[in-house]
C-alpha cells in the first residue's frame, strides 16, 4: 500500500491561495475516481476537487473556512501500489481532520420513506417511525438548508437534536415537522416548544466562510471604494406585459417562456449604443475607465449559499429567445454550484431583480468594477391619468446605482429614461 497525496491546485488566473469550503469526505472514508472530496472557493467561483484514485481517507490538510496555498496537501490518501508521496511532502496530521460523530447505540434510526413526491407536512410527519433525539456533539454543525435553519429557528428546535433523512443526514423541513409532532424530550429534559408564545433562549453562531464570506468581502469592498447614488424612475410596462403574453401564448410552447428580464437585457443593449460611459469597468488603481463595445450582462440570482452574479457574453449579439435560454441556463448552474469560473467573472454591467419581492424602490450596490447596476422592482396595477383619464396601467419601478467617481448624474438619469422609453413603446427594442 502507499500513499497518494493530492494538493491544491493552480485553478489559474494568478491565484496563489484559495479558501476551503467544505469537505464531503472524512477520514476512514473510502473514495473512487472522480468522487467530488471538497469544495474551494476563490474570489469568483466555487470549485470541486474530485479524486483521482480509489483508496482510504488517511489525513485532512485543512479545516472549512481555512485560507490554502495553491501547492500545498489537501489531502492524502491510501492506494494500492506505491501512490505519489515524495520525500518532500508534508503530510497533514491525522488530527487536523474532523472526527466523525459519535452516534448512541441505543437509538438506532429507521430510513426515510422513498416516495415518488414529497408528502405534505402533516402527513410526512405521521408517517415517520418515532425517533429518540439525536445526541450530536455541542460543535458539530448538522447539514441543513438557511431556508431549514431558520424554520427551525423560528419554532425553537436545536437542529442538533434532529434527526435528517435528507442525503449524507441532511435535515429536511419535513424532520422538523416529524419532531414537533413526537413530542420528544429536548437535550435536559424539556419538552420541545410546540407553541409560538414559549420563551427562547437560543443562539447559534454561524461562521462566515466560503461564499457567504466572498460576498461580505465583495460588498465591503464596493460601498467602501465606489461613490454610489441611486436613481429611480418609475415605468408603464403594461404594453410590455401584453407583447410578452403574446409571444408566450404564440411561440412558448416551442421557443420557451419569456419573463421580464430578457426584455430588459435588450433594452439596455439597445440604450448603452448611447451611452458606452455606461458599459464599462473602472480600475481606479490604474485610474483607466475600459468602455466596453461587447455587452457582457451579470444577472444577479439567489443561491443556497448567496448571491451570485452569472455572466450573459455578448447579449447584445443575442435574440430575446436567445438571451432567456442563457439566463435560464446560467441561473441553474449557479444555484445547483455547477457554474464554471468564467461562467461568473467579466460582467460589463449587471441586471438584478428580486421578482416578485421587489418592493417598490431599492439601493443596489454595484458588482466592482462595474460603474452601473440596473435594478428591477415589482410590477403592481396602479391607477394613472392619461390625456386626462384615470385607467389602470402595469407600473414597475427601476432602481438603478451608479459609480459617481465615473458617471455623472445627468448621464444616468439620460440613461435610465432610454430604457425607460424602450420598455414602454416596446416595438422600439427591435426597431434598428
Amino acid at each position: 500500500m502507499g500513499t497518494h497525496v493530492i494538493k491544491m491546485p493552480d485553478i489559474g488566473e494568478g491565484i496563489a491561495e484559495v479558501e476551503l469550503s467544505q469537505w464531503h469526505v472524512k477520514v476512514g472514508d473510502l473514495v473512487v475516481e472522480d468522487q467530488v472530496l471538497a469544495d474551494v472557493m476563490t474570489d469568483k467561483a466555487m470549485v470541486d476537487i474530485p479524486s483521482p484514485v480509489h483508496g482510504k481517507v488517511l489525513a485532512l490538510g485543512g479545516e472549512p473556512g481555512e485560507v490554502m496555498a495553491v501547492g500545498s496537501i489537501l489531502i492524502s490518501i491510501e492506494v494500492e501500489g506505491a501512490g505519489n508521496l515524495k520525500d518532500s511532502d508534508q503530510l497533514p496530521t491525522p488530527s487536523k481532520a474532523p472526527a466523525a460523530p459519535e452516534k448512541p447505540a441505543a437509538a438506532p434510526v429507521a430510513a426515510a420513506p422513498q416516495v415518488e413526491k414529497p408528502a405534505p407536512a402533516c402527513q410526512a410527519a405521521a408517517s415517520r417511525p418515532a425517533q429518540a433525539p439525536v445526541a450530536r456533539d455541542a460543535n458539530e454543525r448538522p447539514l441543513a438548508s438557511p431556508a431549514v435553519r431558520k424554520h427551525a429557528l423560528d419554532l425553537g428546535i436545536q437542529l442538533r437534536l434532529v434527526q435528517g433523512s435528507g442525503p449524507a443526514g441532511r435535515v429536511l423541513h419535513e424532520d422538523l415537522d416529524a419532531y414537533l409532532a413526537q413530542g420528544t424530550q429536548a437535550a435536559h429534559g424539556h419538552s420541545a416548544p410546540s407553541a409560538g408564545y414559549a420563551e427562547r433562549h437560543d443562539e447559534e453562531q454561524i461562521q462566515v466562510i466560503g461564499m457567504r464570506r466572498k460576498i461580505a468581502q465583495r460588498m465591503q469592498e464596493s460601498k467602501h471604494r465606489a461613490a454610489h447614488f441611486s436613481y429611480v424612475e418609475e415605468v408603464d410596462v403594461t404594453a410590455l406585459e401584453e407583447l410578452r403574453i403574446h409571444l408566450n401564448e404564440k411561440h412558448g410552447a416551442t421557443r420557451g417562456k419569456l419573463t421580464l428580464l430578457p426584455f430588459l437585457v435588450r433594452a439596455m443593449v439597445v440604450a448603452l449604443r448611447d451611452f458606452p460611459q455606461i458599459n464599462a469597468r473602472y480600475d481606479d488603481e490604474a485610474q483607466v475607465v475600459t468602455r466596453h463595445g461587447a455587452v457582457h450582462v451579470g444577472v444577479a440570482t439567489q443561491s443556497d449559499v448567496g448571491l451570485m452574479v452569472p455572466v450573459v457574453r455578448h447579449a447584445e449579439a443575442r435574440s430575446l429567445w436567445g438571451n432567456a435560454e442563457e439566463i435560464v441556463r446560467l441561473a441553474k448552474a449557479a444555484r445547483a454550484g455547477k457554474a464554471a469560473r468564467e461562467e461568473l467573472s467579466g460582467s460589463t454591467i449587471t441586471l438584478t431583480s428580486l421578482g416578485a419581492l421587489g418592493g417598490i424602490v431599492s439601493t443596489p450596490v454595484l458588482n466592482l468594477p462595474e460603474v452601473a447596476i440596473v435594478g428591477v422592482n415589482k410590477i403592481v396595477e396602479r391607477p394613472m391619468v392619461i390625456k386626462g383619464q384615470i385607467v389602470i396601467r402595469k407600473m414597475m419601478n427601476l432602481s438603478s446605482s451608479f459609480d459617481h467617481r465615473v458617471v455623472d448624474g445627468m448621464d444616468a438619469a439620460q440613461f435610465i429614461q432610454a430604457i425607460r422609453g424602450l420598455l414602454e413603446q416596446p416595438a422600439t427594442l427591435f426597431v434598428e
